[in-house]
């Protein structure tokens, strides 16, 4: 991994810029003081709102952290497939005493303002989920001193990014909770996506950039394995949603290990992208006849989504989870960074024995 990324933080853990609310300057300010790289997800926010917490984060820890970013997504939808799931999801809204939202209320999520505001005032990192900027808003950051990262999800987006000059690929595996990064949205939901192991095995035979690995790790021995097979550093989203410095609400926490809750799946349902999350009943419901379609789906759920979690009732929300969710640990997030690292170095060290008493026998 490129000295540019790792020398901004002691241990090989990246804290996931998990939207909606969960990435709070609380949780990133956390890890970087307990020595990992923390990041804000700047996804369904305003510009304003963006910088507003950076200067709050920037209040909690001198550390570096990073910024993510969505990438304006193409006007490619449906629209009488977004009315007839409009349709669909009336019954919804009447339930949880709500209305569905406009689904034109915007594409772009405010990029190029947020662009502005990273220019004006740099972080050490700005990464970007579903898709690469240009090549010449990549030069902006990097001489801004910025490390730019960008998701993927197949050897082949990892050559677009190295060929527009990213300096990072954060490799998503189909475990990975919440969105995947896929830079075109014409996946299917037949589970055909690559695990994070072999995934990470392609962009490395692909391209020479670092990788930052992610999708469903949870202990240290995992951030070992991807270490080994070519990562330079793993990043974590479910393992900190549990932390109580998370921004989640305590129901959604509480459903990561609830035995109610025995498995995950990619859906469409509640943003009309793919995404990872617990089976729910509104998962279950409306998941096989969810347009693809996004942000409009996920404007029109968001009220839903938004009174479901008032009311405290887990099956009308995105439980946004990975495959390692049941490994879920309540532990501050401080906490969490240093058992990790302990796991780790164990994990490490198992892996030095093992090879020595290997040589011996030979």
């Amino acid at each position: 991994m490129s000295s540019a990324l790792t020398d901004l933080f002691p241990y090989p853990i990246v804290q996931a810029p998990m939207a909606g609310g969960v990435s709070v300057p609380q949780l990133a300010a956390a890890v970087c003081e307990a020595g990992g790289l923390g990041f804000l997800a700047a996804g369904y926010k305003t510009a304003d709102g963006m910088y507003q917490e950076i200067k709050q984060l920037r209040g909690l820890t001198a550390r570096p952290f990073g910024v993510n970013l969505f990438m304006p997504q193409p006007d490619s939808s449906d629209a009488a497939a977004v009315e007839v799931y409009a349709e669909q999801l009336a019954g919804e809204a009447a339930w949880y005493e709500t209305e569905l939202g406009d689904p034109d209320s915007g594409r772009d999520d405010g990029y190029e303002a947020k662009l502005a505001v990273l220019l004006d005032n740099p972080v050490a990192v700005a990464s970007f989920h579903f898709g690469c900027p240009t090549p010449e808003v990549l030069t902006s950051l990097r001489r801004a001193g910025t490390v730019t990262a960008v998701t993927v999800t197949t050897a082949d987006e990892a050559l677009a990014v190295e060929r527009a000059g990213a300096a990072v690929v954060v490799v998503q595996g189909v475990e990975a909770g919440g969105h995947q990064g896929t830079h075109r949205d014409n996946a299917e939901l037949d589970g055909s996506g690559i695990g994070l192991l072999p995934l990470i095995a392609q962009v490395r035979d692909a391209v020479s950039l670092p990788i930052v690995a992610a999708g469903g790790i949870m202990r240290g021995a995992q951030i070992a394995a991807v270490l080994a097979a070519g990562a330079g550093a793993a990043q974590l989203g479910t393992a900190f949603l549990a932390t109580p410095e998370s921004g989640a609400p305590a129901v959604h926490k509480e459903a990561l290990t609830n035995p109610l809750f025995v498995r995950t799946e990619l859906t469409r349902a509640f943003s009309g992208r793919p995404a990872r999350g617990l089976v729910n009943r509104f998962l279950r419901e409306h998941g096989p006849y969810a347009p693809a379609a996004y942000p409009e789906v996920h404007h029109l759920t968001s009220p839903v989504r938004k009174a479901a979690a008032k009311a405290g009732d887990p099956q009308g929300m995105a439980l946004w989870a990975g495959q390692g969710h049941r490994l879920a640990r309540e532990l501050p997030a401080g906490d969490l960074v240093a058992t990790l690292a302990a796991e780790l170095d164990a994990a490490r060290g198992a892996l030095a024995a093992g090879a020595a008493a290997g040589g011996s026998a030979g």
